[in-house]
This record gives structure tokens, C-alpha cells and sequence, in this order.
């Protein structure tokens, strides 16, 4: 199996959860791909989706897990061709209607019909900062999907206690055996 991991607005390195699931799944031989995305403290949604296309191509991920703006990313990409995945992991998306200037390319995000993914995992917290619970779970209700919802959670990163989290290490361990 071949796992994408995609990082939000500044990055998710080491301590955060994402940092430690590259490692974690690297440690056990697993295929793990964890680019640090252009200009992440200023990103441009048309160099992320160029940069991620082309990433999409040539490392075909069986998995792709998205933090925080990666998740709007993600929702950009399905409108390009790009080909489905199998499993496909939606952790702390935020709001669609982001009003953050730095990251105004990005906003209003769409909704697309079709996340290209057979298995798809949604993944939020109730008190996240960008983004509601009342949204989050419309969201899943969209997509026919029943989002994990983690209890004082905050954005799911390392600031809030998002370090090692053995749940996503655990979940994607068992989809390489």
C-alpha cells in the first residue's frame, strides 16, 4: 500500500500526528509519501493542486490522508482527472467558507460530487476553530459518511495534544498488512 499524507496551511511537522504517521509507517516498510507542499505558510491553491496532481501521478497512493486545508485541496483536486483512491482519510476540514486572508485562493471551496475514493473516513472535533460541528457533520451527511467525532480535540494537531496518535498510526498499520 502506498500512503499520500497532505499537510495544511504551515505544515505538519514533527510533533504533529502527521509527522509521526510518516514515521511510524516508514519504521514498518510501508510506501509513505509526505512532501512539504509550496509555500506552505503562504500557499496557492493553483500550485498545490499543479504540485499535487503531478504527485498523484507519479506515486499513485492506494491512501491519501488530508489535515486541515488539505482537505479544501482534496476537494479542488476531484475536479481535475485525476484517478480514484482506495481509502481516502478527511481529518479536521475546515469551514467551506474560510474567510482567512492568506488563504483566500483556497475559498469558497466546492462540493464536490464525487471525492474519488472507495473508502472514505472523516475525522473531527467539536471544538475545532475552523470549523463547526454543526458543519462537519453536514458535511459527512453530504457524502453519506458518519464522521469520528474526537471530544475537545481543537484543529486534531499537535497544539492540541495531537503529537503520536495511535488511533491513524493503528488504522493505516492494519491497511498494509
Amino acid at each position: 500500500m502506498k500512503t499520500l499524507i497532505l499537510h495544511g496551511w504551515g505544515g505538519s511537522d514533527a510533533p504533529h500526528w502527521q509527522a509521526e504517521l510518516a514515521a511510524a509507517l516508514a519504521r514498518d516498510y510501508g510506501t509513505v509519501s509526505f512532501p512539504l507542499l509550496d509555500n506552505c505558510h503562504f500557499p496557492s491553491k493553483n500550485r498545490w493542486v499543479k504540485q499535487v496532481k503531478a504527485l498523484l501521478a507519479d506515486f499513485r497512493p492506494d491512501t491519501v490522508v488530508c489535515h486541515s486545508l488539505a482537505n479544501t485541496l482534496w476537494f479542488w483536486l476531484v475536479q481535475e482527472n485525476i484517478d480514484p483512491v482506495t481509502n481516502l482519510y478527511l481529518v479536521a476540514p475546515p469551514s467551506r467558507e474560510c474567510t482567512i486572508e492568506t488563504l483566500k485562493s483556497f475559498f469558497p471551496a466546492p462540493l464536490p460530487k464525487d471525492l474519488k475514493a472507495q473508502n472514505i473516513r472523516m475525522i473531527i472535533s467539536d471544538n475545532d476553530p475552523y470549523m463547526t460541528l454543526q458543519e462537519g457533520e453536514a458535511l459527512g451527511a453530504h457524502y453519506h459518511i458518519v464522521p469520528m467525532i474526537l471530544h475537545n480535540a481543537g484543529h486534531i494537531n499537535d497544539q492540541s495534544g495531537y503529537g503520536k496518535w495511535e488511533w491513524i498510526e493503528n488504522e493505516l498499520e492494519a491497511l498494509q498488512k
